[in-house]
């Protein structure tokens, strides 16, 4: 089984450069909408068996056009939302998005008790995340499953489960509206295959 992780498509939040976590948040923009209609068209010959989504409006409309170009319903799945960052929340400003690259790093680098302020912990992610993915695993032997989630969980996550994905990429592989990055079950672990159209 391979698990696809897509970032959403662009919103409001993005063109503005906002720290937008909370779900359900804003919906997508047109260009957003265009984005998720291209995704299905590129996902269109693929074997998909199951599309998901997170609580977020944004990843809900994303995934709509590659289930139903499949034949399929997007499941929203609890635990894969974008990182809670608290007291950052709304905010755009050099002092935000310093802080909040600051403690993503650290998460990169193993430090995951380290808090967004007021937020969640790299803990608390990886712990969500995980109990999701492998619902996802036992659910799912064969095929690509899609799962519409936010960037900065794809590049912590797919650090955290892969096992050729290391701090750099996690850290500077910036993951744009509608990129993926493709994971490939193994035994008793996963490997990454593809990191936004780059073969690893």
């Amino acid at each position: 089984m391979r698990l696809m992780l897509v970032r959403h498509g662009e919103t409001p939040s993005n063109v503005r450069h906002l720290l937008d976590s909370k779900p359900p948040g804003p919906p997508l923009t047109e260009l957003g909408r265009r984005q998720a209609e291209a995704l299905a068209e590129r996902l269109a010959d693929e074997p998909v068996a199951a599309v998901y989504a997170s609580t977020a409006v944004r990843a809900q409309e994303t995934a709509d056009p590659v289930a139903k170009a499949h034949g399929l319903t997007v499941e929203v799945l609890d635990g894969v939302h974008e990182v809670q960052v608290g007291e950052l929340e709304g905010r755009s400003d050099a002092e935000a998005l310093g802080t909040f690259g600051g403690v993503f790093i650290r998460w990169t680098r193993g430090d995951l008790a380290a808090a967004m302020p007021g937020g969640e912990t790299g803990e608390q992610i990886v712990e969500r995340f995980f109990a999701a993915v492998s619902a996802i695993r036992a659910a799912h032997s064969t095929g690509l499953v899609v799962l519409v989630t936010h960037g900065g969980v794809i590049r912590l996550i797919a650090e955290m489960l892969a096992d050729n994905v290391g701090a750099q990429l996690a850290s500077a592989g910036l993951i744009p509206n509608t990129g993926h990055v493709l994971l490939q079950a193994r035994d008793t672990d996963w490997h990454c295959v593809e990191w936004t159209g780059v073969e690893l």
